[in-house]
């Protein structure tokens, strides 16, 4: 059986392309600390932290012949420490746990990546269906992204902060069959 490898080192936000940069995985029991977030703060803007995280995704299919008879997938989520930062006068457990709930928000959807994967056979278009169906996370990602940062006010409104905490925490264990390991 000859392999074919396609791999696709894909981030949820548009930081470098270097790929020596070291990642931490997400751990269910390995919560970010300050001393994670290793970039340089960014003075021009009021936010007071920024998360870099993202999906690494890769995949190989088996063939016979011309046909396709199976494949394979890596699916990561990953915290960028060089392209995370923030800034020490505005550090609490208030803002931690918020870049948290941002980190926990790419493991939910490569949770939900997983998910979709496992329904997915071999077939000539399985390529096209693993990178369509990539595209779609990505984009529902970071659209709830957008909307956690929206709604909490980046942190600032602690009502909304605990219901999203809540409401992330309830989603990965409804998703716990795929969580990284």
């Amino acid at each position: 059986m000859n392999f074919f490898l396609v791999f696709f080192l894909i981030f949820s936000f548009s930081f470098g392309q270097n790929q020596n940069i070291k990642t931490l995985s997400w751990k269910e029991n390995r919560p970010l600390a300050w001393k994670d977030f290793r970039g340089k703060p960014k003075v021009s803007t009021n936010a007071a932290a920024l998360t870099a995280s993202g999906v690494s995704f890769g995949f190989s299919i088996g063939k016979t012949g011309k046909k396709i008879t199976d494949f394979n997938t890596n699916v990561e989520c990953v915290f960028y420490p060089t392209e995370s930062w923030y800034k020490v006068e505005d550090a609490n457990p208030h803002i931690l746990r918020h870049e948290q709930i941002h980190f926990d928000i790419t493991e939910l959807f490569a949770r939900k990546f997983r998910q979709q994967i496992s329904k997915l056979r071999a077939s000539p278009k399985i390529k096209n269906q693993l990178n369509s169906l990539y595209k779609a996370i990505s984009k529902a990602s970071s659209k709830m992204q957008n909307l956690y940062d929206e709604e909490t006010n980046h942190s600032i409104n602690k009502v909304q902060q605990k219901k999203w905490d809540d409401y992330i925490v309830a989603e990965l264990r409804t998703l716990e069959a795929f969580k990284t390991k």
